[in-house]
């Protein structure tokens, strides 16, 4: 009897949640990854905007190490050093002050922002939130429930009531959806599973503005494009340097590199009387003992990634590295004049390339999207699909201009179909 493939395993024994490619990986360094018959490729998927220093960075290696044998695993019932750190850091890159919370991943850090939400504007009886098509929040209930796209809510209703879907970059539909129900406004300043899809400055200086007016929480969503993606360390900030500030932020993805890690951040801002008339302080503080938890968020092994990551990013350069090598990337795609190329968008290293239709010799059957991946898979280029054609390149913050090179001589080989 031989042992089964790595295949052979996934068939049987893993439920078929994912649309899963024809390739094994395994094993990485940098910005490279080989399957299992040593096949190497370039990887500018990096885990889908995880894996901001690559694979097997050599920091992150020996901290994970060190830290996994002097202690993993308390509980968030007691304090520990890596903890407090990491939350300092997060909130001297924000900038403006507040506290945070850690938790496993994006679609919980996004949890906390609803609860959040919830919680400012239960004296007054608030509770909906104002999302936007095309927007991607997390599989969870509440998470499929927040999200702007109805592929991912069939079968599973009744949704989580309370979310309200307006377009993308449309002010006045905000405007106008905005009732006395109204608490908050969550968005992603840059949408990344909606295809990369960046918000406008005009837009986010109107949304807060709407939001100051009616006295609205301002949400943001930066579990993808945030902790240096595009270039800050606040994705917010690549949009619109001064003036437009959140109340609350998610993250997750390339925090710890592939550690399971989220976060959100809630500032100083003054949450408003308890429906008694009693003030509650500061929205950092609105979620107090027993309203929220996590068993391993903020243990003392994810927080040593997540502090060894950002720390990484800052002092090799990895904010102005994601800047140059991603103006690179888009200048250089859009100076080919690929005919299979519709439109390259995004911002620092988080880019959309939108494709045209494609000749039915072109990669077999299936949208172009995935048509186009599993043809620059097989050119030894990893990319990430995004809808129906769109795919997306994220690759690690660290990657070199030779690497970037090389892979836009793959999608010129591969995109440039008559």
């Amino acid at each position: 009897m031989t042992d089964p493939t790595t295949a052979e395993l996934y068939r049987d024994y893993v439920m078929p949640t994912y649309g899963r490619f024809d390739l094994t990986l395994a094993r990485g360094e940098g910005s490279r990854v080989w399957d299992e018959e040593e096949k190497e490729y370039l990887d500018f998927g990096a885990g889908i905007a995880v894996c901001s220093l690559g694979h097997s960075h050599p920091k992150l290696s020996k901290a994970i190490a060190d830290q996994a044998a002097r202690l993993v695993h308390t509980s968030n019932l007691y304090l520990t050093r890596p903890q407090g750190e990491l939350a300092k850091l997060v909130v001297d890159l924000v900038g403006l002050g507040g506290k945070v919370f850690f938790c496993n991943s994006g679609a919980e850090a996004n949890e906390g922002l609803y609860k959040l939400a919830r919680k400012f504007g239960a004296p007054s009886g608030r509770h909906e939130i104002i999302t936007f098509t095309n927007s991607f929040h997390g599989r969870t209930l509440g998470g499929i429930s927040a999200t702007g796209q109805e592929k991912v809510k069939a079968g599973f209703a009744p949704l989580v009531e309370g979310f309200v879907h307006v377009p993308f970059n449309d002010l006045a539909a905000v405007d106008a959806a905005i009732t006395p129900k109204t608490a908050a406004i969550l968005l992603e300043p840059v949408q990344g599973e909606g295809g990369i899809n960046p918000t406008t400055p005009e837009f986010l200086k109107g949304v807060r503005a709407l939001c100051d007016r009616h006295n609205l929480l301002l949400l943001f969503d930066e579990v993808q494009c945030g902790f240096g993606r595009t270039g800050d360390w606040c994705a917010w900030r690549t949009i619109v340097p001064q003036g437009v500030e959140p109340d609350a932020v998610s993250w997750a993805k390339g925090i710890a590199n592939g550690f399971p890690l989220g976060a959100f951040w809630a500032g100083t801002r003054i949450a408003g009387p308890d429906a008694d008339g009693k003030e509650r302080g500061p929205l950092c503080d609105l979620l107090g003992p027993g309203t929220h938890g996590t068993t391993y968020g903020g243990n003392p092994l994810a927080a040593t990634a997540g502090l060894t990551v950002l720390q990484a990013i800052g002092e090799e350069g990895l904010l102005k590295n994601a800047r140059e090598l991603g103006n690179h990337l888009m200048q250089s795609l859009e100076a080919m004049k690929l005919p299979a190329i519709r439109l390259v968008r995004g911002v620092g290293l988080m880019i959309g390339i939108e494709l045209n239709d494609l000749p039915t010799s072109f990669g077999g059957e299936g949208l172009p999207s995935i048509r186009a991946t599993k043809e620059l898979m097989k050119a030894g280029l990893l990319v990430i699909p995004s809808g129906e054609r769109t795919i997306r390149l994220l690759p690690p913050l660290n990657i070199t201009k030779a690497e970037a090179d090389k892979a836009l001589a793959i999608l010129k080989k591969v995109l440039g179909v008559p």
